[in-house]
């Protein structure tokens, strides 16, 4: 299973949109260089009020351009980089990759899944019912987040537009992805 690269983007504040880069640089164990979300201990606002502490398992934000697509068929205006993502993929169905994955991006990076992003009320400034239109249910009525994967940095290095993406799954038994 492989993909590209579609785009990159960071933002230096806590706002819902980043901005789209020619690269960006990821820093093994913080994230991406530049980014409000960078750092060994979590930075996302509602967590750190909860624990400062607790180790930063969302240090990369990852969506796949297919969301996009499915967003703008139902009236959506959503680009790249509007939901807060780092790296936006295509070809990749990010949201079924397990727990632990690997994404080897351009010549060295390495990404490791660490769970779903539980997308947040926010997404409503974007777009009244955005929210919404990233959850749904599946047959047992258990709550799907489409919203996008966090991961970590294990090897650093430069990312950019049009670089691969080759998928490496971890050893079975395989964990399903849970929100991070």
């Amino acid at each position: 299973m492989n993909g590209v690269v579609k785009a990159v983007h960071r933002s230096a504040l806590h706002t819902m949109k980043k901005y789209e880069q020619p690269s960006i640089q990821l820093l093994a164990g913080l994230g991406v260089e530049g980014d409000a979300h960078m750092g060994v201990t979590v930075k996302h606002r509602s967590r750190v009020a909860v624990n400062p502490n607790q180790p930063n398992l969302r240090q990369v934000h990852l969506i796949h351009s297919e969301l996009h697509d499915e967003l703008c068929a139902k009236g959506f205006t959503v680009g790249a980089g509007e939901m807060g993502e780092n790296i936006t993929t295509r070809g990749i169905d990010l949201l079924r990759l397990p727990m632990g994955t690997h994404l080897y991006l351009g010549a060295q990076v390495v990404v490791e899944i660490t769970g779903l992003r539980n997308p947040c009320v926010q997404l409503n400034g974007i777009q009244e019912g955005l929210m919404a239109a990233v959850l749904d249910r599946d047959e047992q009525g258990n709550l799907i987040r489409k919203a996008g994967v966090m991961g970590v940095v294990l090897i650093g290095g430069e990312v950019r537009s049009h670089d691969m993406i080759r998928v490496e799954l971890p050893p079975e038994p395989h964990q399903s992805l849970d929100r991070v």
